[in-house]
């Protein structure tokens, strides 16, 4: 891969990643200018790179919905709840499907989690 080549093959992505690996094994402190610019040019292409090939799909529940957007949000369940203004035990009946949610939970999803109102309607 030359410079400010787009990787194609997971042949070359390997080759990124080791190159990465052995300029940041040297330790931050090692690595002169030039070094963190390629590390960094690197980084971007391998990102794209995984963009393209490591596709997640996109939750089919709202369940699942929740649980990506609590991720993305780094909350933790708990944290999750006092957001949505429900109890921790109510989140997880109906994390877990014992327990149908009602409006004003959905409506907090929708405004505290930005989930589309379609998505919402189509999957509760």
């Amino acid at each position: 891969m030359g410079r400010g080549n787009k990787i194609e093959t997971k042949a070359s992505y390997q080759a990124v990643m080791a190159k990465i690996d052995g300029l940041m094994a040297k330790g931050s402190e090692n690595v002169s200018a030039a070094e963190l610019a390629e590390i960094r040019r690197l980084a971007l292409s391998a990102q794209e790179y995984e963009k393209n090939v490591y596709v997640v799909d996109a939750p089919s529940t709202l369940s699942g919905m929740i649980e990506m957007r609590m991720y993305e949000m780094r909350l933790r369940q708990v944290d999750l709840a006092r957001k949505l203004k429900v109890s921790p035990a109510k989140l997880s009946l109906i994390l877990n499907g014992k327990q149908r949610p009602d409006v004003d939970f959905l409506k907090a999803v929708h405004t505290e989690l930005n989930v589309d109102a379609n998505f919402i309607l189509e999957h509760a």
